[in-house]
């Protein structure tokens, strides 16, 4: 067998990943299984990789190849989101650099060019997730614009319009004037910047005085409407029934009283412009107010404002202050951190405005889904963003859906007689629907208009988890009863309300039940700075050349190793570079097995036989530990787990053990059991690192064509022998210190030494002697009564031992050497006869955990005790001789 000297991820994980796709292992259909199923979150369909899809597709396609090993039928169901804004912004932007405006073209033509775009760029991401090793069932890839997602879309707009649960009105809301659309509440990311606070003055109708404004905003004064103070504050009470005059434009407004309006905020007088802020909208329908809307949908002003038409909102706020400088209004003008609400999509800055959406009704639609998470029947991991959840349900506010775009699905209204309008899945129906209404039968399908709009992307999300088995039109199909409720969802904090909570409320009103068991929130990928990863930083890797540098099983591990749930990743380097080299030390330990040569007539040495034994315990409870942290949803801590059980537990205990000496053959047995026990191994690491276990399961025993690591059984979790593991770790602890010693006296290792054990022989537990003696070249065992002449001693345990010294005996560093280790033990001491010498405590520990304290207080009184006797020993007669 030809085993390259050194692992190369370059060639092997084409070749495995083309392995698996021919023997259709990633393909699920519904069987007598228990199913397993992820649905994976949609990314943007001309999107591509980066750092945070790695994270979370990494974590999903451990899960799925972990439930696919242990017997279930994992289905794990890729696909992408048509993406609204951004795939609308990216067509609009190579348009104009083609010299096309959009509003020149037709909307059909411009949805020409938008799937041109989709289908050229659209994919790249997920064969970009085949690279990382994702087994995703690749046959049953979706689109939100598929199709079936796209009836099913209007078939749920359809229904929850004929439910009363969809409405039309006039309403603020947040509008992105870059996309030139509405964006819903969840869609706006606010940050504290860097403002101006203008104070300006209205003159009082009828009289010489003024009253003055605070303002962050001197270019809406063109809309304002009203000047209003608190009811209680008596500095305006005189004003009562007057009116003021709005600068630049001289419009005479009322001055009105409003308990909103917080008296030690700037001067305590608010200008009121309800066409602009929602808090100003809600005043002015309280007062009755009139509304001007003072932009355009581009940002800029429109002719209503009177002054400044045609010029950006930025510029404009620029001329409103040199406007009233000029007039004499403005008093001054102080800096001001402000809060600013900017689209998560464009980075522009959101401007509040009166229009008229689609909304759904919230309120009664989502109980089900709070109740859900607070009972426990949707799990959110970790546990302390379920008080968040809480907190967003149960004061949630009617979602706007519609987007003044034209990628998208189409609000399936069509107008008539003006703005009459009726809701149906098609223009046929629409069209019987309005001649119900209308009792015209003469009604043609020319004479009504379907809306201009499109719905919220996330409209068509919410569904992900139904029509990813085509749930709303078939309802009854076989899929979707086999595979529905999927088990875990694996997705980001950020996206916890506008898309997790939508798909637990949409999971409740069509399927009556939830769409998932678990959320599992992962962190934000962030650099050493704690920056979030971006292209306009710079500080974030393109995931593809961090594959070919590290191999893709090492930035799998690299990736894992750091991110625990809920909790950001602070990423380096130093990771993938981390889980390359944990990839080189599997390879490594490969080649050492295969490179032995094993001949059956040799007995099985009895520390062999032993490390045998005492490695198949350690690994029983290893994958206990593992399967506990999986069932926590601690990923990272499940693979630390498998990190150690292979570095440190085999690499660097049991083959050190069982390794022939030089140029010796292995015997049978060992060699049988460890080839075994490697494939077991590879088994539990195989979801994190798929490709190099793979690549060595094939080539450690004999295989078939179509055999495949990631159909083999996980192993499973079994009791285990914790007195044998225990007796192990004081072996370790016994073989570390006669290293030690040889190290600190210049011992070579092929030096055979003594060791002496202060003990009765009868009552030592002698069964690991012989691993000792393997590890530490001895030459003899010798169970001693009596200190003896020129030794070094170590404890381990309560047992001290001895190993004699040739040559110089260093006295003073012997005694400085134990006085530092009963230093050690007097402190630990200490600290235990405090624990139990509180009345509290001895009275409510559990009766366990008592014990294991005065075990602890013995244990150590104990050491103390022989320390002080071999302190004794070195300081007298014995202790002066050279």
């Amino acid at each position: 067998m030809d085993i390259p000297s050194k692992y190369e991820p370059g060639k092997t994980e084409n070749k495995w990943y083309s392995y698996w796709m021919k023997n259709g292992f990633f393909k699920s259909i519904p069987d007598e299984r228990e199913p397993y199923t992820i649905v994976i979150p949609p990314p943007n369909v001309t999107g591509v990789l980066h750092m945070g899809h790695m994270l979370n597709n990494t974590i999903q396609d451990v899960l799925i190849r972990r439930a696919r090993m242990q017997g279930k039928n994992a289905c794990w169901v890729p696909g992408t989101d048509h993406a609204s804004i951004a795939t609308e912004a990216k067509v609009v932007a190579k348009l104009k650099a083609e010299g096309i405006d959009k509003h020149d073209l037709t909307r059909e033509a411009f949805l020409e060019h938008a799937w041109e775009w989709t289908h050229k760029h659209g994919g790249i991401i997920l064969e970009q997730l085949k690279r990382l090793g994702a087994s995703c069932d690749w046959d049953r890839t979706l689109f939100t614009m598929d199709d079936k997602r796209y009836e099913s879309v209007i078939k749920v707009f359809v229904d929850l319009y004929n439910k009363g649960l969809i409405y039309r009105g006039v309403r603020m809301v947040n509008w992105d004037p870059q996309a030139r659309t509405a964006v819903s509440d969840e869609e706006v990311i606010y940050t504290e910047e860097k403002s101006k606070l203008y104070y300006v003055r209205y003159k009082i109708v009828g009289e010489d005085g003024y009253v003055t404004v605070a303002t962050t905003r001197p270019e809406t004064i063109l809309g304002d409407t009203a000047v209003c103070a608190n009811p209680g504050d008596e500095r305006y009470i005189h004003l009562k029934g007057k009116k003021v005059i709005v600068p630049m434009v001289n419009r005479e407004v009322p001055f009105i009283f409003d308990s909103y309006v917080d008296p030690d905020f700037g001067t305590g007088c608010l200008k009121i412009t309800p066409a602009h802020d929602i808090n100003d909208y809600e005043i002015g329908i309280r007062h009755k107010l009139p509304s001007i809307d003072v932009f355009n949908e581009d940002g800029t002003m429109s002719s209503r404002a009177g002054l400044f038409i045609g010029v950006d909102r930025f510029k404009a706020k620029d001329l409103a202050e040199k406007e009233l400088q000029k007039t004499g209004n403005l008093v001054k003008v102080e800096n001001y951190d402000n809060k600013i609400g900017r689209s998560e999509r464009t980075n522009s800055v959101i401007e509040p405005r009166l229009s008229l959406q689609w909304f759904v009704k919230m309120k009664k639609l989502s109980q089900p889904a709070l109740e859900a998470v607070l009972n426990g029947e949707v799990r959110i991991h970790p546990s302390k963003f379920k008080n968040l959840y809480r907190h967003w349900m149960e004061n949630v506010h009617d979602w706007c859906i519609s987007r003044q775009l034209w990628w998208g699905q189409r609000i399936p209204a069509w107008y008539y007689n003006d703005n009459e309008f009726v809701v149906a899945v098609n223009v046929t129906e629409a069209l019987e629907l309005a001649r119900q209404k209308t009792g015209n039968k003469n009604l043609s399908k020319d004479d009504l208009r379907e809306d201009d709009d499109v719905l919220d992307t996330w409209f068509s999300s919410w569904l992900w988890p139904i029509t990813s088995f085509d749930g709303i039109n078939n309802p009854d199909n076989k899929d979707i009863k086999y595979y529905y409720p999927t088990n875990d969802l694996i997705t980001a904090p950020e996206i916890l309300f506008f898309w997790v909570a939508r798909m637990i409320i949409a999971g409740y009103e069509y399927m009556g039940q939830k769409p998932f068991n678990n959320v599992y929130l992962t962190g934000l990928v962030r650099d050493q700075q704690r920056r979030k990863m971006s292209k306009s930083l710079g500080n974030s890797p393109d995931p593809i050349e961090l594959i070919e540098k590290y191999g893709a099983d090492g930035v799998r591990v690299g990736m894992l190793l750091c991110s625990p749930a809920g909790n950001d990743l602070l990423y380096e380097d130093s990771l993938p570079e981390q889980g390359r080299n944990f990839a080189n030390k599997i390879w490594n330990a490969f080649r050492l097995v295969k490179s032995w040569n094993i001949d059956d007539t040799v007995a099985q040495p009895e520390s062999s036989k032993l490390a045998v034994k005492w490695m198949e315990e350690i690994m029983k409870k290893s994958i206990i530990e593992i399967d506990s942290a999986f069932r926590k949803f601690r990923i990272s801590e499940a693979l630390m787990i498998t990190y150690k059980l292979f570095w440190d537990e085999f690499s660097a205990w049991y083959l050190e053990i069982i390794k022939p000496e030089y140029q010796k053959p292995i015997d049978t047995i060992t060699f049988g059991a460890t080839v075994a026990i490697f494939e077991k191994l590879l088994k539990v690491i195989h979801p994190f690192m798929p490709f190099i276990t793979e690549e060595i399961w094939q080539f450690l025993s004999e295989r078939n064509d179509g055999d495949s690591i990631m159909v083999a059984g996980m192993p499973e979790a079994k009791k285990f022998n914790a007195e044998l593991i225990a007796g192990f770790e004081l072996m370790k602890e016994t073989v570390g210190a006669v290293r030690t010693v040889r190290k600190n006296r210049d011992i070579a290792n092929r030096e055979k030494i003594q060791l002496l054990i202060m003990a009765d022989k009868n009552s030592y537990d002698s069964e690991l002697l012989p691993v000792v003696n393997k590890l530490c070249n001895l030459s003899d065992v010798i169970f001693i009564s009596e200190k003896q002449d020129n030794v070094a001693s170590f404890m381990v345990g309560i047992t001290e031992y001895f190993i004699p010294v040739a040559g110089n005996f260093d006295v003073e560093s012997e005694i400085a050497k134990i006085q530092a280790e009963m230093n050690y033990h007097m402190g630990f001491l200490a600290n235990v006869r405090k624990k139990l010498d509180n009345d509290r405590f001895v009275m409510n520990a559990p009766k366990n955990v008592l014990e294991l304290e005065i075990k602890k207080k013995n244990d150590a009184e104990s050491k103390i005790k022989t320390l002080e006797e071999a302190l004794k020993s070195l300081s007298g007669p014995m202790g002066s001789k050279k």
